[in-house]
């Protein structure tokens, strides 16, 4: 069974039809929206700030989302899926964003809409990353407009909540 904390206060809530795996942590001031995901061994940590997520984000097997103490919240908006290892930590990504697998987001980053931070990517802090771009490397740097792979984006986004409902299934047999 998932560990689901509270902390200070401030206890996790889960929208509609949201997925915690059984080895996944959730603790503090979290709040998610509806058809979310947390996958195994994934950690999403609101004891020291605030963390939102919007509709339909995952958060795959291994990432930690934390925030800064008195300073930095994390927010994620619709759509957003963190692939597996990565580090988000007191940032604001927009809707519809794709972080690669390894990728590390660092303290006051703002990714605007329709961006994908490639795999092993580092974000360094207070980097702002226009809509519609892709990132990659380390430091991070604009490589080119993210064009015809928005689908790409969304096709992984919508593909989680299913995902999920493989485990739901198994639950009620």
């Amino acid at each position: 069974m998932a560990l689901i904390l509270s902390v200070r206060g401030f206890t996790p809530k889960f929208g509609e039809n949201c997925f915690i795996a059984p080895n996944a942590t959730v603790v503090g001031e979290v709040e998610m929206g509806d058809n979310c995901t947390v996958w195994f061994n994934a950690i999403v940590r609101g004891d020291v700030n605030t963390i939102k997520m919007g509709n339909n984000c995952n958060i795959q097997d291994g990432v930690v989302v934390h925030c800064t103490y008195q300073k930095s919240k994390t927010i994620l908006g619709n759509n957003v899926s963190v692939a597996h290892n990565a580090i988000i930590h007191g940032c604001t990504i927009e809707d519809n964003v794709l972080i690669g697998m390894g990728a590390i987001i660092m303290d006051n980053v703002h990714i605007g809409e329709g961006c994908i931070i490639a795999a092993g990517a580092i974000v360094p802090a207070n980097t702002k990353i226009d809509a519609g771009s892709i990132w990659a490397g380390n430091p991070a740097k604009f490589l080119k407009p993210v064009g015809d792979k928005v689908s790409e984006i969304q096709r992984i986004a919508n593909n989680y909540p299913m995902y999920a409902s493989w485990f739901k299934e198994k639950e009620q047999n």
